[in-house]
């Protein structure tokens, strides 16, 4: 039985972090918990970017909550506004607002050994107002798109007099018409939003990059009526799209490409590059790294965009920024009214303070073993009672998070519920069984061609690569499927290390039953089969 006494915090209101907190209701009947917010809506990256264009690059079947499947998305790849619709519509039907503590930002988390549990303090973003809560459980759902990077290392970043804001932070009065625009980047986000801001004519834009990158060419296939008719209508036909959406996905992901199979990759995607894109940009177009050693772009339409009069790439280099636009490294001076950085964000700093046992922090656990790091993308040694959600090395290639962090979320159930109940205080993961899965980890790493160019995929660029899991989303999901207690530390758990011999002798009993009843009606049913079959008179009579 839970105990209504034991509480849980969940730190963001993002896909994790509701995907946690509707797991929590609906799997354990637990309603203790509150999820701090730092915004003033749900919905995470999908609150905080709202750039035009801004959409899902994996498609959005799988891409959505598989509990909660919904038929009527409009296009395979879908835009913002709806994404964060149907999250506000799920934080409705599981009526998760009064849990939530909007525009409050958790700023540390510390365990009390004593007590088992933590002591947060949190912070109410346009007061400064602090208060103190506890927990004996926390979940970190940040997510990897938290920090946005302002690249600093540029010098004169503050001196510009224009406006000038990162893609994450789109002021939402912004007015571009008539304005000389300058997009530093040309990653995720900013293949997004190029195309859509140069679609007036008005606007001029100029697109810096320093690093060109490889792109995979994302159509957004709208779905007709008829299609959202047989998904809401005809049983299992969503699932059956949704299965066939990750299988397409997670079987390259499956077998590891021979050199033969990389080099006719390359091909592909270089022409593919050439055959869009305008013949004057040609020759700076084409990486000199391979496919996959940084995350390849979805192109829903950027290559195309650049045949636009009103925008043009720059591949001199930035030398400065100045008060009234940007000098390259060819010394030439460019006027700016805009600036907008699409420089992605900083994935190797974890954003808050927490204590652990023994004086661990997670950033100081990070530092000393060379970035992040964790336990299945989810446990961190000597810090109790503590999971996080999409934590490093827990996001498969070209796979929807969200996937991911459904399998996380029912790990940690099983965590989590005898703290609940009462039947254990707390579970820490213990530092050698952490060491190998990473070690693990990093010797696939070493033979991919991951570590084959500078990438914001790994620390400081050059360093362990922290964010990607190596092998197929559905391998992390077997892997999660039910912990390894003998990796874990329990304590005050004598009531639950008696419990788990009885718990195990139900579950194969249970199981034996369903089989045996399985058993008998298949067998039945084959006997009654073979009687009609030799029944005298019988159409199936053998004739013999």
């Amino acid at each position: 039985m839970i105990d209504s006494h034991r509480t849980v915090a969940i730190v963001g209101a993002g896909m994790g972090g509701l995907s946690q907190a509707i797991a929590l209701k609906t799997k354990l009947g637990f309603h203790n918990f509150t999820i701090y917010e730092k915004g003033s809506e749900v919905g995470g990256v999908w609150r905080a970017n709202t750039y035009p264009g801004c959409s899902s690059d994996i498609d959005i079947h799988w891409y959505s909550l598989s509990s909660d499947l919904y038929p009527h998305w409009n296009k395979s790849h879908a835009l913002q506004p709806e994404i964060q619709a149907y999250w506000i519509k799920l934080s409705k039907k599981y009526d998760l607002y009064p849990h939530i503590a909007f525009n409050t930002r958790v700023i540390s988390a510390e365990w009390d050994s004593a007590k088992q549990q933590y002591t947060l303090v949190a912070e109410d973003v346009f007061s400064g107002k602090r208060t103190t809560s506890i927990a004996h459980v926390v979940i970190s759902a940040v997510g990897i798109i938290e920090i946005p990077n302002i690249p600093y290392e540029i010098p004169g970043v503050r001196k510009f007099q224009g406006t000038s804001f990162h893609s994450a932070q789109w002021p939402g009065s912004i007015d571009l018409r008539n304005k000389r625009v300058a997009v530093i980047g040309s990653a995720a986000s900013g293949a997004q939003f190029v195309p859509s801001i140069s679609e007036d004519p008005s606007v001029e834009v100029i697109n810096f990059i320093r690093t060109p990158n490889w792109f995979r060419t994302v159509p957004h296939v709208p779905y007709s009526d008829t299609e959202k008719w047989i998904f809401s209508n005809i049983p299992l036909a969503m699932r059956l799209h949704r299965a066939w959406i990750m299988f397409r996905f997670d079987f390259r992901a499956l077998v590891f490409p021979s050199d033969k199979a990389l080099k006719k990759r390359r091909e592909m995607m270089t022409k593919y590059i050439l055959d869009t894109t305008p013949s004057r940009y040609h020759a700076h177009m084409i990486p000199d790294y391979p496919p996959g050693c940084k995350r390849p772009v979805a192109d829903s339409g950027f290559l195309e965009s650049l045949h636009r009069p009103n925008l043009t790439l720059n591949f001199d280099g930035i030398a400065e920024i100045v008060e009234s636009g940007i000098v390259t490294k060819t010394g030439e001076m460019l006027p700016f009214d805009v600036i907008i950085y699409a420089t992605g964000f900083i994935g190797d700093r974890y954003p808050m303070h927490v204590r652990g046992l023994n004086g661990v922090t997670i950033q100081g656990y990070y530092n000393a073993h060379g970035g992040p790091t964790a336990y299945l993308g989810t446990s961190i040694p000597d810090v109790p009672n503590f999971y996080l959600l999409c934590g490093p090395n827990s996001i498969a290639t070209s796979t929807s998070i969200l996937f991911a962090e459904e399998a996380q979320v029912a790990y940690n159930l099983q965590l989590i519920e005898p703290v609940l109940t009462g039947s254990a205080s707390s579970f820490t993961v213990k530092a050698s069984p952490t060491d190998a899965y990473n070690v693990k980890l990093q010797e696939r790493f070493c033979r991919s061609v991951l570590m084959q160019c500078h990438s914001s995929l790994r620390t400081n660029g050059t360093g362990k690569v922290f964010l990607l899991f190596p092998w197929a989303a559905t391998v992390l999901w077997w892997w999660l499927r039910r912990p390894n207690w003998d990796h874990y530390v329990a304590v005050g758990a004598e009531k639950w290390e008696r419990m788990r011999p009885i718990k195990a002798v139900k579950k194969i009993l249970k199981c034996t039953a369903v089989l045996t009843l399985l058993w008998l009606y298949l067998r039945g049913y084959a006997q009654r089969i073979l009687h009609d079959m030799v029944r005298p008179g019988s159409k199936f009579t053998l004739g013999l």
